[in-house]
């Protein structure tokens, strides 16, 4: 008998919703700050969602990749060892978590090196099994916005008749050319699978490296009005400003680094200042 690979999507506890949504998580691309992740891993533990089931990450990463050491260092899994014990080594994660009484679905993973068909198969075919009639991922990307303002938010649609909607939320239809994530193949794929999807990217200060609070914060509270979750974020809003301070305290110790900050400031307020009022008529 010939040899078959397993199946890499496992389904443990298949809930059955009515037009549930999944909140879509990826590691890599568009992940900036954390920002990504961090917001979708909240929503997870506030809710306390339970797992119901993963992606086998072997057939979708490169785990030796030639070339550099700081080049391989950014594929290769991220091993831990201690007084010649080995404490830990942590492959990719693909997991979905299901809160039933919101039907909300989400997923936290690490976008594919290779086979994103068949990842996206995956993605696709749980959604299909457990009710889901709309994915919503979650990204960011690093702009000119400073630390000390929220993030500019932009959106992306399937159904590009949802972007008047989503833009009462204070989202920007997004514009962009150049290479593609892979939640945008994704949403390439949603449409003729049945599935409304939604991509909401997050700008954020490019000059920084690392967890962004402020910006996962902000991104949470935007997420909450828009799946319509009463959540108590006050120690979201506490680690933010916490964090803001920090980094306030650590730019103003440079000179050069504090003149580029307040340039980015006043080039944010002045965008609002022009959004926020009104063109005069001829």
């Amino acid at each position: 008998m010939p040899f078959q690979p397993p199946e890499p999507l496992t389904i443990h506890r298949q809930p059955q919703l009515d037009r549930a949504t999944l909140v879509l998580a990826l590691t890599g691309w568009m992940d900036g700050g954390d920002v990504s992740t961090g917001t979708v891993q909240r929503l997870i533990d506030l809710l306390g969602a339970k797992s119901i089931g993963q992606i086998d990450p072997e057939p979708f990463y490169i785990y030796n990749l030639p070339g550099s050491m700081e080049v391989a260092a950014l594929f290769r899994p991220f091993a831990e060892i201690e007084a010649g014990h080995v404490k830990s080594f942590e492959m990719p994660s693909n997991r979905f978590f299901v809160h039933e009484p919101a039907k909300l679905v989400f997923f936290v993973g690490k976008e594919p090196n290779v086979a994103w068909r068949t990842f996206g198969d995956c993605i696709l075919r749980l959604a299909a099994e457990v009710g889901v009639a709309r994915i919503l991922f979650v990204g960011s990307f690093g702009g000119s916005v400073p630390h000390t303002r929220e993030p500019r938010l932009f959106v992306s649609c399937s159904d590009p008749a949802r972007l008047p909607e989503l833009g009462r939320y204070g989202l920007k239809p997004s514009t962009y050319r150049g290479p593609g994530s892979f939640s945008t193949y994704l949403m390439t794929r949603a449409e003729p699978a049945g599935v409304e999807m939604i991509s909401l990217v997050a700008e954020i200060p490019s000059y920084l490296q690392g967890t962004n609070p402020l910006s996962i914060e902000a991104v949470t509270r935007r997420l909450a009005k828009i799946l319509q979750l009463p959540l108590d974020l006050d120690e979201l809003r506490a680690a933010s400003t916490q964090w803001e301070l920090q980094v306030t305290a650590a730019v103003e110790e440079n000179a050069e680094m504090a003149k580029t900050v307040r340039d980015l400031e006043n080039a944010y307020d002045n965008d609002l200042l022009q959004q926020e009022t009104p063109e005069e008529q001829p």
